[in-house]
């Protein structure tokens, strides 16, 4: 069960994401910083600090890459594994680093000041505002998850993973509350009132 899409097509965004309990981060690239998110952690905005995580825009998926090295040798002597919890295909291998957030913060801000990209710092409120440029697409993909949970729960066998799209429902929903959006405007009232019954339908 996917995710709906919020491609930001034609920029290319380096993230840098410090992780809540722990002092390590993640930096990278990404077109779509959502997803990358999503990715690594069906839970993200509990496993990463979104107030102290940040992005750097670029035009171009070359000035990414470049600026993404410029973190990685600057702290090479800092990396770290990746957090067991952070699924191994998508973790990476040389861009978790421990005990540097404030240095490379710090770089970070450089890098935006003399060189003119957009720093979006703290990363939440970036979120937010996407979330909310993309509220038709919530709507609609929430309504037709709820419809598949809806025939899946009535009319299906129970099989192993077939509560995957009701967790993927769940997982949008609470990233939306935990952002400080007002989930009531985003979405239908079906699925608002399914959200908040804890999971269970009406009789109809």
């Amino acid at each position: 069960m996917g995710y709906p899409r919020f491609a930001s097509r034609g920029r290319t965004f380096v993230y840098v994401l410090p992780c809540r309990e722990t002092d390590i981060l993640k930096v990278g690239f990404s077109r779509d910083p959502l997803d990358r998110l999503r990715t690594l952690h069906r839970r993200f905005f509990e496993f990463f600090d979104l107030d102290r995580g940040l992005l750097i825009e670029t035009d171009h998926l070359r000035d990414a890459r470049r600026i993404e090295r410029l973190f990685i040798t600057t702290f090479a002597g800092d990396r770290a594994p990746a957090p067991l919890v952070v699924r191994q295909s998508a973790a990476g291998y040389t861009e978790w680093f421990r005990g540097v957030s404030p240095a490379v913060e710090a770089l970070a801000r450089q890098v935006c000041a003399e060189q003119g990209y957009p720093l979006h710092a703290p990363l939440g409120a970036w979120l937010r505002e996407r979330l909310n440029d993309s509220s038709g697409l919530l709507y609609d993909w929430s309504a037709r998850m709820l419809d598949m949970i809806e025939y899946a729960r009535f009319n299906v066998a129970p099989e192993p993973g077939w509560r995957l799209g009701e967790k993927a429902l769940r997982d949008a929903l609470d990233a939306c509350a935990a952002l400080g959006l007002e989930l009531r405007a985003l979405v239908p009232a079906a699925v608002f009132a399914w959200y908040h019954g804890d999971g269970h339908f009406g009789s109809g």
